[in-house]
């Protein structure tokens, strides 16, 4: 099993939401903080060097605007402002997710229950995201693996399945055949017991946003935005490959693992560079790193896989 994070951070240590746009402030705590351990070694180093040459590029967090109101939640529609603008209807408590499948204890698991009863500690994990464009959320939560375990992995399985809340009379934007409703996603099992797969809860210190995925969604730093579905209500343990909506709606151009991957284009563009999101219109774009940043972290769980097959 992949190493745990050793950091000790809680939610009383998340940054005010004021502090975090001075760079400078970020860059002096980081080291003492332990912020940096939730970061890839790759974006730690592009850090580290933007800041050497007082470039504008580093990676510091967007703003809590940019981070809530730019977002693909396309049950509320297909526009990056539809989310914010509709999502608010989405009712959030209470909430249960169903754990089923290969596991010792099935049942619906109460929000409360995951987080009251379960103990589950919270932690502060700094993430750069990216689909076409990327943002950096500094996201509160727990690994996915505390999750899965005290719901007991049975021996045999491989994948875990993710299914977002299905609700018309909220959602909007089931009403278009977009996808096919509910929206699903999955991982490898090796990939959702990994310490930098998690359940976010919260984002700069608070609560997540309807339209960020409330109450507890997937973040999956080095995989494509779309792999770390929201409003998750169910989560089964299989030993098959789970269906997920992208790869459905259509397979050549969204492959099952969705890595962030500079040297696998899309078929209709490059993936080799991406446009961060609060630089403007005709912000300069900068390199894709491989897995996001996250190389040093995860590439083994890919050794010998031809990734441009298992894109």
């Amino acid at each position: 099993m992949a190493r745990r994070w050793t950091n000790n951070l809680t939610l009383a240590d998340a940054t005010p939401q004021a502090a975090f746009w001075n760079r400078r402030r970020i860059m002096a705590g980081l080291a003492g903080s332990g912020l940096a351990a939730a970061l890839g070694s790759q974006a730690q180093a592009e850090l580290a060097l933007a800041e050497q040459a007082g470039a504008d590029q580093a990676l510091e967090p967007n703003t809590w605007e940019e981070v809530t109101s730019y977002c693909n939640f396309y049950e509320f529609g297909t526009g990056k402002g539809d989310p914010s603008e509709y999502a608010g209807r989405m009712t959030t408590d209470p909430w249960s997710v169903a754990i089923d499948g290969m596991v010792d204890k099935p049942g619906e698991y109460s929000f409360e229950q995951i987080l009251g009863e379960m103990t589950l500690e919270e932690r502060i994990y700094r993430f750069r995201c990216v689909e076409a464009w990327s943002m950096v959320v500094p996201w509160q939560g727990f690994e996915l693996a505390d999750l899965l375990t005290l719901a007991g992995v049975q021996e045999g399985a491989k994948y875990v399945a993710f299914e977002t809340l299905y609700r018309p009379s909220e959602m909007p934007g089931t009403a278009y055949k977009v996808l096919d409703w509910p929206y699903r996603e999955g991982l490898r099992l090796d990939e959702a017991m990994h310490p930098l797969t998690i359940m976010a809860t919260g984002v700069f210190g608070q609560p997540l946003p309807n339209q960020n995925g409330a109450p507890l969604r997937l973040v999956v730093p080095w995989k494509y935005g779309f792999k770390s579905i929201k409003s998750v209500v169910r989560i089964t343990l299989t030993d098959q490959e789970p269906p997920t909506s992208w790869n459905m709606a259509n397979p050549r151009e969204y492959g099952f693992y969705s890595n962030v991957n500079p040297d696998v284009s899309h078929p209709r563009w490059s993936q080799a560079s991406e446009r961060r999101i609060g630089g403007g219109l005709f912000a300069r774009r900068q390199p894709t790193l491989m897995f996001n940043g996250y190389e040093a972290e995860v590439a083994a769980l890919y050794e010998g896989m031809d990734l441009s097959e298992y894109f």
